[in-house]
């Protein structure tokens, strides 16, 4: 007994000692593992692939299109059910009461209890309709598969634009910071000259006006770069985090370096104009689907029914039967010429909606093209005009002072830095944006494309 007594004694001391450390590892479980699922909600955008990847999960426009994809999907086994056999079954009971005369003198008036259960199986032979209905499923479906592919790569160049728009508003703040401090010393050395003697008012005046618009001007680069990085989390619905740059980049131009390869290209590729070619499809078919209104219908049909109770209560009746049955329509009140007449009228407008796509699409390859060409010239040109801008500005500097060029000579050289290196990273950005435009125009953007510029990225800004 009393062995037995301290045996429960010690356990209950040992579960007390223990209790604090479970509660404490417990609260600790709990708050990593809620830790971790804040995390995953909350991953920032840090590079290009993450923002691609983040906004086509999240995107409501790709969503959209997989959704009507999934409807036109489903349109397919839908249509094709009026090919199939259709088998149905029914019932039914209840109470009647017949009055009967005619038989003689004698009046029948009874109530009576009735039941019927049939069965029957209906096989179309031949429904014209029916067929053409089954094509236009299928170039539904084409259609949509089109547009989801469309929507994928409107979606990859918005980011691209985006992701890139904020990295330039991001540079023309660093340039507009770096320019204030510039002209903060600038002008304070103007005030110390003035108070020396060896200055001028004007000068000095000159100095504060541009600083106060280097301030302007900072607020609102500022102010761009919060509207920039609202916009990326607008596509992403993440935040945006630090993000990568470009160091080093080598401008290239087409590949290969002629417009007409490219605008073959996307009148083969381009998923906006196989939407239309398909959407094309659907409505001459519909006008088929209108001609074919004029043609008979053969469908087989099978019947079984057994029914039970009537007027004479101990008859029963076994019907099994089946008929070929031929429809032939001769006139609906002017029905079928109107749905021919207003199906060849939409086909037209398909017809000419698909002939406008052809010609926007070419311009746009074009375009992009020679956007992308003169990118690379116009990012080599700005890249030497932003070293020589800040060759000449230390030169300037130098000369201040040893006194051979004045303040407003500096500030002309500060000026015309901070103009150049906005230059520079237009064109830096441009280059990159070209690239995805014209495969966007192609029609033949992937994934894969921005996982490529993605590896351009590193987390040091270029300058």
């Amino acid at each position: 007994m009393i062995t037995r007594s301290f045996s429960r004694h010690s356990k209950r001391n040992c579960a007390a000692r223990f209790r604090p450390a479970f509660r404490v590892l417990s609260a600790a479980l709990a708050a990593a593992l809620w830790a971790t699922v804040q995390a995953a909600a909350q991953t920032n955008v840090d590079d290009l692939a993450t923002a691609y990847q983040q906004a086509a999960q999240s995107s409501p426009m790709i969503a959209q299109a997989r959704a009507q994809l999934d409807a036109d999907l489903a349109g397919r086994p839908l249509a094709r059910s009026a090919l199939l056999p259709h088998f149905n079954a029914g019932a039914s009971g209840g109470m009647y009461t017949g009055h009967v005369t005619g038989f003689g003198a004698q009046t029948i008036s009874t109530g009576y209890h009735s039941d019927t259960f049939s069965v029957s199986l209906t096989q179309s032979l031949f429904d014209g309709q029916s067929l053409i209905a089954l094509k236009q499923a299928g170039s539904r479906v084409q259609a949509s598969e089109a547009a989801l592919i469309y929507a994928q790569q409107v979606v990859a160049l918005d980011v691209a634009g985006t992701y890139f728009g904020v990295l330039q508003a991001q540079a023309d703040e660093r340039v507009a910071q770096q320019q204030v401090v510039l002209l903060q010393g600038i002008y304070g050395q103007a005030e110390a000259s003035l108070k020396v003697g060896t200055g001028d008012i004007i000068a000095v005046q000159e100095a504060r006006a541009q600083l106060d618009t280097a301030n302007a001007a900072l607020m609102m680069a500022t102010n761009a770069v919060a509207v920039a990085k609202s916009g990326l989390e607008r596509l992403t619905h993440h935040p945006v985090g630090t993000l990568q740059d470009v160091r080093t980049l080598q401008a290239t131009g087409p590949q290969p370096d002629t417009a007409g390869a490219w605008v073959a290209a996307a009148l083969k590729n381009q998923p906006l104009l196989q939407q239309a070619r398909a959407t094309l499809r659907v409505s001459e078919q519909q006008v088929q689907y209108a001609e074919r209104a004029r043609w008979p219908t053969l469908t087989l049909s099978g019947t079984g029914q057994h029914a039970a109770g009537t007027l004479v209560p101990t008859v029963a009746i076994d019907q099994v039967g089946a008929s070929l049955n031929l429809s032939i329509p001769l006139f609906e009140g002017g029905h079928t010429r109107a749905g021919i007449q207003q199906a060849k009228a939409l086909a037209r407008v398909n017809r000419e909606g698909l002939a406008n796509a052809q010609d926007q699409i070419r311009l746009d390859a074009q375009t992009a093209f020679l956007n992308l060409k003169n990118s690379a010239a116009q990012y080599y040109a700005a890249e030497q005009s932003a070293a020589s801008a800040k060759v000449s500005f230390a030169a300037t500097r130098k000369g201040f002072e040893i006194g051979s060029r004045s303040i407003i000579d500096l500030l002309t050289a500060t000026t015309q830095l901070a103009s150049a290196q906005r230059t520079y990273y237009l064109a830096l950005y441009t280059q990159l944006v070209a690239r995805v435009q014209l495969k966007a125009a192609a029609g033949v953007l992937s994934a894969q494309d921005i996982q490529a510029i993605n590896t351009l990225l590193n987390v040091t800004p270029s300058h």
